[in-house]
């Protein structure tokens, strides 16, 4: 799937030398830290490359490859990710990542659709396009490819969330081949995190919530609007907010912190310079809409919208709520999970788990890392997080466990089962404290599960969802990309990648 395809999302609803040992297989499998000149310039070769990449690939003379992203591991490693389009049409679930040795040599190939593209682009019956839609090629993940058109239709729910709805239908029989939403929902001096820096551009008297450390990102008050970008928070003296959401700024200091920490995330522990890996930031939009009790990512927009909660007294800018967001916007710019069924469910799942290890990072006295979801937000008005990793169905909602029909919930609950995959690969199963939260996780087979810690999990996580998944990976493809990538961190025969194996089987997933 494209970028754009998974459009938007919301909280709610190195040198090769000496044979590496185990403890230096970690640094040099994982992602080099690239400037953005760097990644350019290997996107520049990548894109020169295409035609013969192609050829190599055996595809047919009507398919083209168009480079996405380009991630360089620190023993020169390349994954190179690309989207395809066949006679000139876009290939849903065309896409794929070569993953290519420094020495130039070929490892292997990761599709989202495994079969070959040969479609009757001008057959004899063809239906009407839908209102708002354009031919394309639609290759699911079991099946043929088949011409068929996709449309867009944007409108607004009724507690104020915007919708762009992706529709594919078959061009020849008219028949309704899938369907998701590109607005992927979730749920100075700060509300959540006490005092905090944050970076602004100006000078005395005209300061604006601009942080040209980190791509430009610039953060916006709609107030209590719905559409357009809204107006850039502008301050005489540099000192923004109160701490209480009765200041307007002080949404804005917590989203243009969490924003900032996130962005410090992603930079420091994946080598990943913003959310497309291109230096570029994004914008933060806050107090949208009348007591909004939401938050979503627009991948049209490239921004995070915040409402104010009930009563426009509790705004949805929490820092795991922050990284939340964004991690949607890293999801599309990387394996671009489409946001129904089981990949719908595993999207949601990297924003809490990416969400969860900038709280970790972070690690500030007022929000200290936990396994907890929306814990400060108090979306249900009782004190109680939206989410649980250790036992997703505290929510009432989520599932534990994989099961055949899990890809029919919603992807909000379908998420649980990943959540749980990676607080058991963290911190391993039954009762434990961490940060003074406690914990007790069960496993589907009632066995013990070890942690790693989630310093190794999220390094895993990151790697397979950069270099392994696709636009349609499922739980059980999800499963071999996390083991790919602990084999490459860690080696096939390492404690993590037994740890990793042991997790998915507790949960259901082997």
């Amino acid at each position: 799937m494209s970028a754009t395809a998974v459009a938007s999302a919301a909280l709610l609803a190195g040198t090769l030398g000496a044979p590496a040992t185990a403890a230096d297989r970690t640094p040099s499998a994982t992602p080099l830290a690239m400037t953005v000149s760097l990644r350019a310039g290997l996107l520049k070769e990548a894109k020169a490359d295409t035609a013969a990449t192609a050829r190599t690939l055996g595809l047919g003379a009507q398919e083209e490859l168009h480079v996405k992203d380009v991630v360089k591991d620190r023993d020169g490693t390349l994954h190179t990710r690309y989207d395809r389009t066949y006679q000139g049409l876009k290939v849903l679930g065309g896409d794929l990542v070569v993953h290519t040795a420094k020495s130039g040599k070929q490892l292997g190939v990761n599709r989202a659709s495994k079969a070959a593209l040969k479609v009757d682009t001008s057959p004899k019956t063809l239906k009407a396009a839908p209102a708002n839609a354009t031919k394309v090629v639609w290759a699911p993940r079991h099946g043929s490819p088949v011409l068929a058109y996709e449309s867009l239709e944007k409108s607004v729910a009724k507690d104020g969330t915007p919708s762009e709805i992706h529709t594919v239908t078959d061009a020849t029989s008219g028949k309704r081949l899938a369907r998701w939403d590109g607005v992927e929902t979730g749920l100075g001096h700060s509300e959540y995190n006490g005092d905090v820096d944050l970076g602004t551009s100006g000078s005395a008297g005209s300061f604006t919530l601009t942080d040209t450390e980190r791509g430009g990102h610039k953060t916006y008050d709609l107030g209590n609007g719905s559409s357009g970008t809204g107006t850039l928070f502008t301050d005489d003296d540099d000192e923004w907010g109160d701490g209480t959401a009765g200041d307007p700024q002080t949404a804005a200091v917590d989203a243009a912190y969490g924003a900032a920490e996130t962005w410090d995330y992603y930079k420091d522990v994946h080598g990943r310079s913003g959310i497309a890996g291109d230096g570029k930031g994004a914008t933060s939009r806050v107090h949208y809409g009348n007591n909004y009790v939401n938050a979503f990512w627009q991948d049209s927009c490239f921004c995070m919208t915040y409402g104010d909660g009930a009563g426009n007294a509790a705004p949805l800018t929490a820092l795991d709520v922050a990284a939340h967001e964004m991690s949607h916007g890293v999801t599309a710019a990387t394996a671009g999970l489409i946001y129904s069924g089981e990949s719908g469910g595993l999207n949601e799942a990297t924003s809490d788990i990416m969400a969860t290890a900038v709280e970790f990072y972070s690690n500030t006295d007022e929000d200290p890392g936990d396994y907890l979801i929306g814990e400060k937000i108090d979306i249900n008005g009782d004190g109680s997080p939206l989410r649980y990793m250790d036992k997703p169905s505290k929510d009432g909602a989520s599932r534990d466990y994989w099961s055949a029909d899990l890809g029919q919930t919603d992807v909000h609950y379908s998420s649980g089962p990943a959540n749980h995959f990676f607080y058991l690969l963290s911190e391993g199963s039954g009762a434990k404290t961490v940060n003074g939260v406690s914990y007790d996780s069960p496993t589907y087979d009632d066995a013990k599960v070890t942690g790693i810690g989630i310093e190794k999990a999220e390094q895993v996580w990151f790697k397979a969802l950069s270099e392994y998944m696709t636009s349609t990976t499922d739980y059980a493809d999800a499963r071999e990309a996390t083991l790919s990538a602990a084999g490459d961190l860690y080696g096939t025969d390492s404690a993590e990648y037994q740890a990793v194996d042991a997790a998915w089987a507790a949960i259901n997933v082997s």
